[in-house]
C-alpha cells in the first residue's frame, strides 16, 4: 500500500501528452486545451472611439461652458459606429458621435448628449465641459498589439472563445481529446429508468463518472454497465483497451469473491502501477498501464469513493494527457472540526464560503462511502493528512474545487 503523495508522483511519471496537436474551430474550441500560445495581431481597440453617444468636441473650445453661459458650436458631421471614412473635425465645430464610433482627428473629448441642447439641431449648445479626455477609449489602451491572449496549456471557456473571436480567431491548434471509456460492475446494478426489483440499486457511478469525465475535456467513446462475470469483464475490457487512451472502471477491484478486475487487467497484460492507497474513503483504487501507453483507473464500487478517486487521480491525468496543468488546490479554514483518520489521509465533500476576504469550509453532513446525499451544496473536497485526533475548527485545510463548482 502506497501513500496518497506517493500515487500522484507514480501517475505523473506514467502519463505521456494525448498525441499531436490538431486544428479545431472557434466554436469548438471550449473544453479544449491549447497546444498553441495566441498573441493579439492588432491592437485593442483598434482604433480611438467614443464610449458614449454624444459631440466630439475640442476641450479648450467648450472649456467655459455652463448653463448659464452655453458654449453654441455647429455639427460639422455625424459619426456612427461602423463608420469607414471620417473627417478631421474642422475648428469651431463638433462632431455628433456614437458609441464606438471612430473620434475624428483634432477632438480630444466627447461630450454626453445630456450635457447638451440635443441631438435634434443643427448647432448645439454646451451646458457643461467635462474633464478634458473624458468619454473616448484610446487605440491600444486595453490590448497592444502582440500581446498575449491565451498560453498554450490553457483550457478555452467561453471568456476565451469571446477574446479570440474579438480578434478574428476563426480556428487554433488544440490538444487531441484523450478517448475515455467507463465500465461499471455488479449484479445489483439496474440503469435509471429500467424495472428495479427489491434488493437491487440503481447505477448512480456511470453517469456521474461519465460527466465528470466529458467536464475535464475527454471524450467518452463508450459506456458499459456489467454482471460480475469474469468473462464478461475479461472481453470489455480488452475492447475498451483497443479503442480508448484511458479505461475507468468502477467496482470489482478489491479482494472479494466476485471482484475479478484485477484478475482480467493482470490477464490483458496491464502493468499494474499501484494498487492501494491509504487514504479514506478509496483505499483499493488501482492504476495501470499496458505496453502502449494505456492507461486503466480501476476505482472501487461505493459512489463517494469511486467520485473521490476519480477526483484526486484519473482527472488530473487527463488534464496532463492533454498538456494543461491539473487543477490547482486551495487552502480553506475549518468551520468546524475535520475527523481525520489515524492511518489513513481522509477526505471528505464540504462547502465553502467567502467571510472577511478568508475561504472557510465546513463539512457535509453525510460522509459515509455510499452517501451521495454529501454532494448536496458540496463545491469542494476537502483532505488532510493522517491524524490520531480530528482537526480543530480554525485548522487550515487543502482543499480542491469539484468539477461543478466551476463548471463553465
Amino acid at each position: 500500500m502506497i501513500t496518497v503523495h506517493e500515487a500522484h508522483e507514480i501517475i505523473t511519471a506514467t502519463v505521456t501528452p494525448c498525441g499531436p496537436a490538431v486544428a479545431a474551430p472557434l466554436r469548438q474550441l471550449r473544453g479544449r486545451v491549447l497546444a498553441e500560445e495566441i498573441r493579439a495581431g492588432f491592437a485593442m481597440p483598434r482604433f480611438t472611439n467614443a464610449a458614449m453617444d454624444g459631440f466630439a468636441v475640442r476641450h479648450n473650445e467648450i472649456a467655459g461652458a455652463s448653463e448659464d453661459a452655453p458654449v453654441t458650436l455647429p455639427v460639422s458631421q455625424e459619426l456612427a459606429a461602423g463608420a469607414l471614412r471620417v473627417a478631421p473635425l474642422a475648428p469651431q465645430t463638433c462632431a455628433r458621435i456614437m458609441t464606438g464610433a471612430p473620434v475624428p482627428e483634432g477632438a480630444d473629448t466627447v461630450v454626453p448628449f445630456e450635457q447638451t441642447s440635443g441631438f435634434e439641431s443643427a448647432a448645439v449648445e454646451f451646458y457643461k465641459a467635462p474633464k478634458q479626455g473624458a468619454n473616448i477609449r484610446h487605440a491600444g489602451e486595453e490590448v497592444v498589439a502582440g500581446a498575449l491572449l491565451a498560453a498554450a496549456g490553457t483550457r478555452v471557456t467561453p471568456a476565451e472563445i469571446a477574446l479570440l473571436a474579438t480578434f478574428g480567431v476563426a480556428s487554433a491548434l488544440v490538444r487531441p481529446q484523450p478517448r475515455v471509456s467507463i465500465i461499471t460492475v455488479g449484479d445489483e446494478l439496474r440503469l435509471p429508468g429500467e424495472p428495479i426489483e427489491p434488493l437491487a440499486i440503481y447505477n448512480s457511478n456511470l453517469p456521474l463518472l461519465e460527466t465528470c469525465v466529458e467536464a475535464a475535456g475527454a471524450e467518452v467513446t463508450q459506456t458499459r454497465q456489467l454482471r460480475d462475470d469474469r468473462q464478461a469483464i475479461r472481453e470489455a475490457l480488452a475492447a475498451a483497451i483497443a479503442e480508448s487512451d484511458v479505461i475507468v472502471t468502477a467496482g470489482g477491484i478489491s479482494t472479494g469473491e466476485f471482484d475479478f478486475m484485477h484478475e482480467a487487467l493482470d490477464a490483458l497484460g496491464v502493468e499494474q502501477r499501484f494498487w492501494k492507497v491509504a487514504q479514506k474513503p478509496g483505499k483499493p483504487v488501482y492504476f495501470g498501464a499496458t505496453a502502449a501507453g494505456k492507461l486503466v483507473f480501476a476505482l472501487p464500487g461505493n459512489p463517494v469513493s469511486a467520485l473521490v478517486c476519480l477526483l484526486e487521480y484519473a482527472l488530473p491525468a487527463l488534464a496532463l494527457m492533454q498538456g494543461a496543468t491539473p487543477a490547482p488546490k486551495f487552502t480553506a479554514t475549518l468551520d468546524e472540526p475535520f475527523p481525520a483518520d489515524r492511518k489513513r489521509y481522509r477526505f471528505l465533500f464540504g462547502a465553502t464560503q467567502i467571510e472577511n476576504g478568508e475561504i472557510r469550509c465546513r463539512i457535509s453532513q453525510q460522509t459515509d462511502s455510499h452517501m451521495l446525499t454529501a454532494l448536496r451544496e458540496a463545491d469542494c473536497l476537502i483532505e488532510a493528512e493522517a491524524s490520531p485526533e480530528p482537526l480543530p475548527a480554525g485548522s487550515l485545510v487543502t482543499c480542491s474545487w469539484l468539477p461543478w463548482a466551476n463548471a463553465f
